[in-house]
């Protein structure tokens, strides 16, 4: 079938993901190939403290983004998208979003950006004996609590982003075994919440007397490909407001962003892993068994078929990159030069390659909001050098890059020095990866292991989710996910790899060290400057 065939007969497939900065859809056809693609961009809002998005902003994202790939197919294949095969929503993992009885949202979303759950991640990783991180949703409830949040008690359901997407345009209430292992950990024998965690929690908040267990209000967790629901009348209307799509479609269980990486960089087999590098970054690698001890660095989750994950999830990435570049354009716009940013990228980025290997001094903390691998409650960008550092171009944009992968290797560095983890390919995903080779190189130099980068390394996230509704209606085989990736999807290819030069590795561990020396600097200044 041609693209244009495949979607008159309802064959294609969506894939819909809610990132940080954009909403992003891809139409697949059943080779897996992209064939359309739809997208939004929108911001979290600091509001009372806490950052959030509010719901009218998912819903109008959420359209505004399938009306761009109507636009999309109707330019490209003039044609109206009817119906489909299948649909998957993903999202930015963890977070809190509580509903009542009557599904009204009870405080703002609270994102995963958020970090004024120390306290209860804390207690409850002591209790659990477990490292709970802060964005976890089991540490926001247990912080409302704690600070007696008169909503709590009226608490019918808690989910994620992905999973109240896909309950409002379901009415199932359900997560994928990798999204609900952000929630409260899962058992991976079970691929459901662990139910010793779910006791303590309950005999913990049992003096509050609410009226629910925790099992009551948090939704089925279920394992990649099972039945997840059916795209209902009103859900084609939320997604739809043009009233082509027909109802009746299956979606496939609701993910977070890192399964979906997992799944778009062939990453789900154990011994394999990721690294996820746009506003935040994050490296996921499948373990072939539990860590000696629990790290404050490392999160335990899964794939989306249940396997144990070490997750190092750094809330900082490319955003104060950005803001520099941006700064250059500026610049450029003054002299009057027109300005093409995939240029500016590539200049900036290629020409960093040409600074010394350890930045020559030069240090950057790139943090824009609070940092909890190196124990940042607030975040203040900053650039610092003395006055006999190397400083040029060069230099100043390379620890830059370095920087937007630092806290990444401080958390790796536990995993591959510590822990003897072995892995036998990592893939590169994200925005720090379009320049082709400048973040592949950097960030090989940062975890000293060679990095593979795709050809569909930008399709990301919603590529990704959509792989997974194709898993859900199309694995007529029934093959194992791990086996319909690599013999169905992949077919072998494993993308393009660059390995570790010594000099970029040595340099990048003197940066480091100067690095982790300067933390006290960042750390005066969230003092400093409220």
């Amino acid at each position: 079938m041609t693209a244009r065939q495949t979607i008159e007969a309802g064959k294609a497939i969506l894939g819909i993901e809610f990132g940080s900065t954009r909403i992003k859809a891809v139409l697949i056809d059943e080779d897996n190939k992209p064939i359309a693609q739809g997208s939004h961009e929108w911001e979290n809002q600091l509001v009372d403290g806490l950052w959030t998005y509010s719901t009218e902003a998912v819903w109008y994202g959420l359209q505004d983004c399938y009306a761009d790939l109507r636009k999309d197919v109707q330019r490209q294949y003039d044609i109206e998208i009817e119906s489909l095969a299948a649909i998957g929503f993903s999202a930015m993992m963890h977070g809190y979003m509580a509903f009542n009885e009557k599904q009204e949202i009870l405080v703002p979303f609270r994102t995963w950006r958020n970090t004024n759950t120390g306290q209860a991640a804390a207690a409850l990783s002591e209790l659990f004996v477990y490292n709970i991180p802060l964005r976890w949703s089991i540490s926001h409830l247990y912080q409302a609590i704690l600070d007696n949040e008169e909503h709590v008690s009226d608490i019918k359901y808690l989910t994620t982003l992905a999973g109240y997407v896909h309950w409002q345009v379901t009415g199932s209430f359900v997560l994928g075994v990798g999204d609900a292992s952000g929630m409260i950990p899962v058992d991976p024998q079970t691929k459901t919440y662990n139910q010793e965690m779910v006791d303590k929690f309950d005999k913990l908040v049992a003096p509050k007397g609410f009226s629910w267990k925790l099992l009551d209000i948090l939704p089925k967790s279920l394992d990649a490909g099972e039945n997840a629901g059916f795209l209902t009348p009103e859900g084609a209307k939320k997604l739809d407001v043009s009233g082509h799509l027909k109802a009746g479609i299956p979606v496939c269980p609701p993910e977070g962003d890192a399964g979906t990486g997992m799944v778009a960089t062939n990453a789900v087999k154990q011994r394999t892993g990721n690294v996820s590098a746009g506003t935040s970054s994050f490296s996921m690698i499948v373990l072939e068994k539990d860590l000696s001890k629990p790290y404050e660095m490392i999160d335990m989750v899964t794939t989306p078929d249940g396997s144990p994950v070490a997750m190092v999830h750094c809330n900082n990435c490319t955003s104060d990159l950005n803001a520099w570049v941006n700064l250059f354009k500026e610049y450029q716009q003054l002299l009057g030069v027109p300005v093409d940013m995939n240029e500016v990228f590539g200049k900036l980025y290629n020409n960093a390659l040409n600074g010394d290997p350890d930045c020559g001094g030069l240090i950057s903390y790139n943090y824009i909001s609070g940092e909890p691998v190196t124990g940042l409650a607030e975040g203040r960008p900053l650039f610092v050098r003395s006055a006999n550092d190397k400083f040029n171009l060069a230099n100043f944009m390379r620890a830059h890059l370095y920087a937007s992968v630092g806290v990444l290797k401080i958390g790796n560095d536990i995993l591959f020095k510590d822990e003897q983890v072995k892995v036998d390919r990592i893939t590169g995903h994200g925005g720090l990866f379009k320049t082709k080779g400048v973040g592949q190189r950097i960030l090989a130099a940062a975890i000293n292991s060679p990095i593979s980068v795709m050809e569909t390394a930008g399709e990301g996230g919603a590529w990704g989710i959509a792989l997974l509704a194709g898993y859900a209606v199309n694995n007529t085989e029934n093959r194992s996910l791990v086996d319909y990736l690599e013999e169905v999807v992949f077919a072998g290819n494993t993308g393009t790899e660059i390995a570790p030069t010594p000099e970029d590795v040595e340099g990048f561990n003197t940066y480091i060290e100067a690095y982790k020396a300067g933390l006290a600097i960042e750390q005066a200044a969230v003092t400093a400057k409220k």
